[in-house]
């Protein structure tokens, strides 16, 4: 099959075809500027992919300085693959959290899929075991075929690739806002575990050492997605489903083990994920970040299409490869080691001294460029930020408390609220208790990993409400970190960092750069003072569509700001393990947290309303550092039966998922204040307890804001009363759960 015919240099520039790979006029020039001539066809597409937002975070980076990336356990930061925490015993844990937001709009159930693969190598490149996937969606209502299509099949492609590679899928959340129409947000974390021996970096150290390529072969699926990334979602946007690509779990599955026994051979010198910009990115960022260059010839890049140019090999993404860096004279026993398991093992290329990226095709020099101009010299853009005329409107409104006429009627619709319901119908398609280390499945406040040989475990939770972001972008950020961190307490760990997945619109418009701005303000706020340093993640911007409706001027919607935290913690002793259901007859309940008339964002405002408006509930880190500490001395104490935190729906939805899956179980409580504040408030840095009746004295001792509000009763009834003795709800357990378990199901038929 005859080379495809590209545009020669000066058509390039004549016509400004790089325009239509994402580059504008002034970063052309400054490429020419850079190589002292005009690019070829294959070199312009190694900058426009190299320097799209996607890879070179050219308007994020900015931001991303704000966040606090280093602790005392922290043993790799952002730069690599995914980020490290020691866990002592000579073991870390990896984690990291990316989106694959783009392709899931217009391929479902592939682009959830290769979101899930994508993960599961950046941790297994740094010679970690992945040991458990979890992941954060937003949908727009379930009103529209469409969005019930999308949800239906991006659950799908996270459950088909998960369980097939046989990587338990434990935890993650779900919400639903019409802002997501368009445009969902389907973010992806794996979370391994490592040897500190073991621990392999993406560098292509040593002249004359060998790169190799490794893993399935190359096809011409996923060409320029780092740049479809990085461009708003339109009608057009369909066109671009080559730029998704098509995943293979059980050539993945073979490509994990090779690595991880690879890991174990000092031939190694450095590895990377073909992740992102395919075998340009892996190549460019390894020859950088040693500070050397590389000679490759891409005649022996195995293709599985005849024909493919240059341009294509570099650019395609297609999945399940990886590049390795090895030292010379030990190729044979590399390629012996990936044959056992059926791959592609091929030296490609050479590690140079010059910090040049050349590559050959055919005998010809088809591409010779620096590698610190496509890897470090990408331009920087710190965009003017604007604050929006909607936050100073909302942040001058008065707290108004929700009109609602009758309580229980209140109280059984929130819990058929999609963002509030039982998840039961996502999560029981995947397979998360696969390797048999799950501890705590799904649905609790964070799902919970044994550590197999020793006494401890691993929680992890994925968490934002992107509305509260939305109403005050800088108190929303705060809020996804702290919120992330008391469902980690209320596990029984200790927080040890997070990855966050930062899911915007388009920077170039002043309003969504500075929500991106403030929120990165808010999240280092919080990070700084519950501890837990940023050690990587992802920043997705343009989650924005172009809607256009009869009779009326195409307008672009942007996603609400989303930035989604990730966070993991260590249980020192599987003693320690808690969960958020109540356990026996007679226990105390008691509230951590007085609740205010705060209702901006809350799921009571959106169902009451039918829209979001005023301040989210207010934040004070100090208190929410200290109530934390404090519960957690008192579960490591023995002294706690269960703990849940208060998130959306407020105290009366809490209190119902404290009992749901129990067996003859109900709760009686007493509430002081307004009924509507105290049933439905969303007010942060609250948790319900539950405390045996001889730990009362020391709990409370420990506890300082803890107030006895009830018992754990054998009646199967939630019954909450004010403090004048009227009752404001009562209602049998199991009809309460059957409205929450039953809501999503109903929805989507």
């Amino acid at each position: 099959m005859p080379l495809l015919l590209e545009p020669s240099p000066a058509e390039i520039k004549s016509q400004k075809i790089y325009r239509e790979i994402g580059l504008t006029d002034e970063e052309f020039a400054l490429v020419e500027n850079i190589l002292g001539r005009t690019p070829n066809y294959t070199e312009i597409g190694l900058f426009a992919v190299m320097w799209s937002e996607h890879c070179s975070y050219k308007n994020s980076k900015p931001v991303l300085k704000k966040f606090p990336t280093k602790g005392e356990r922290v043993l790799q930061g952002p730069g690599e693959g995914a980020g490290i925490i020691d866990i002592g015993d000579g073991l870390a844990v990896v984690f990291k959290i990316e989106s694959h937001n783009h392709p899931s709009a217009i391929e479902p159930y592939q682009g959830a899929a290769t979101g899930v693969g994508g993960i599961i190598r950046d941790v297994f490149s740094m010679g970690a075991r992945p040991i458990a996937l979890l992941n954060s969606l937003r949908f727009g209502e379930l009103d529209s075929p469409r969005v019930k299509h999308l949800f239906k099949e991006v659950v799908a492609g996270i459950a088909g690739y998960g369980n097939c590679i046989g990587i338990p899928t434990v935890g993650g959340e779900v919400a639903f806002d019409p802002c997501y129409d368009g445009n969902p947000l389907v973010n992806a974390m794996c979370v391994g575990l490592i040897a500190h021996k073991d621990i392999q970096k993406g560098q292509a150290r040593g002249i004359g050492n060998t790169v190799m390529y490794v893993g399935a072969k190359t096809g011409r699926d996923g060409i320029h997605g780092a740049t479809f990334a990085s461009e708003q979602l339109s009608e057009a946007s369909d066109e671009k489903r080559p730029a998704v690509q098509v995943g293979d779990p059980f050539m993945e599955k073979l490509l994990l083990e090779a690595c991880l026994e690879l890991v174990h051979n000092d031939a190694l010198v450095g590895i990377q994920d073909m992740g992102a910009a395919g075998l340009i990115s892996s190549s460019s960022e390894m020859a950088s970040k040693a500070g050397v260059g590389l000679v490759m010839n891409l005649d022996h890049v195995p293709q599985r299409e005849t024909g493919m140019t240059p341009y294509e090999m570099m650019l395609s993404e297609s999945q399940e490869r990886m590049l390795i860096v090895v030292k010379k004279g030990r190729e044979e026993e590399i390629i012996r080691l990936f044959q056992k398991y059926g791959l592609d093992a091929v030296a490609v290329g050479t590690v140079t001294d010059d910090k040049m990226l050349k590559l050959y095709h055919h005998g010809d020099l088809v591409a010779e460029v620096p590698v610190d101009a496509l890897v470090e010299d990408a331009p920087l853009y710190h965009k003017p930020p604007k604050e929006p005329a909607y936050f100073s409107a909302y942040q001058a409104m008065n707290p108004a408390i929700p009109d609602v006429g009758d309580l229980q009627e209140t109280f059984f619709r929130l819990l058929k609220q999609p963002t509030i319901a039982s998840k039961e119908w996502v999560y029981e398609q995947y397979d998360y208790q696969v390797r048999t280390n799950t501890v705590v499945a799904p649905g609790s406040d964070a799902a919970v990993v044994r550590i197999r040989g020793t006494r401890k475990a691993l929680a992890m939770t994925t968490d934002c409400n992107a509305r509260y972001v939305y109403l005050d972008p800088e108190t929303g950020g705060k809020i996804a970190v702290a919120e992330a961190a008391r469902n980690i307490i209320c596990s029984g760990a200790q927080p040890l960092g997070i990855t966050d997945c930062l899911n915007f619109g388009a920077p170039e418009k002043p309003e969504i750069f500075w929500q991106l701005e403030k929120a990165a303000d808010g999240m280092s706020e919080a990070c700084r003072e519950l501890e837990t340093p940023v050690i990587g993640g992802n920043v997705s911007l343009y989650n924005e569509t172009l809607q256009k409706t009869e009779g009326k001027e195409a307008s672009v919607q942007a996603v609400y700001p989303t930035p989604v935290v990730g966070m993991v913690g260590l249980i020192e002793d599987i003693g320690h393990i808690t969960t958020q259901t109540f356990k026996q007859f007679g226990d105390l309940i008691y509230l951590i947290g007085e609740a205010k008339p705060e209702f901006g964002g809350s799921e009571l405002q959106k169902f009451v309303d039918g829209v979001i408006f005023g301040k989210p509930p207010a934040i004070d880190l100090a208190t929410e550092a200290r109530r934390q500490h404090q519960l957690l001395v008192a579960i490591q104490s023995g002294l706690v039966q269960s703990a849940h935190d208060l998130s959306e729906g407020g105290f009366a939805t809490a209190l119902a998922e404290c009992l749901f899956g129990t067996e003859g179980l109900g709760a009686e409580t007493t509430l002081k204040g307004n009924p509507v504040v105290a049933l439905f408030s969303e007010t942060q840095s609250r948790f319900i307890v539950s405390v045996k009746k001889e730990h009362q004295q020391a709990f409370e001792r420990l506890l300082e804001d803890a107030v006895c509000i009830g018992k754990v009763t054998d009646d199967e009834k939630i019954t909450i009363k004010g403090e004048n003795g009227e009752t404001w709800i009562q209602a049998g357990r199991q009809d309460c759960e059957n409205a929450w378990k039953g809501a999503l199901a109903c929805l989507l038929k």
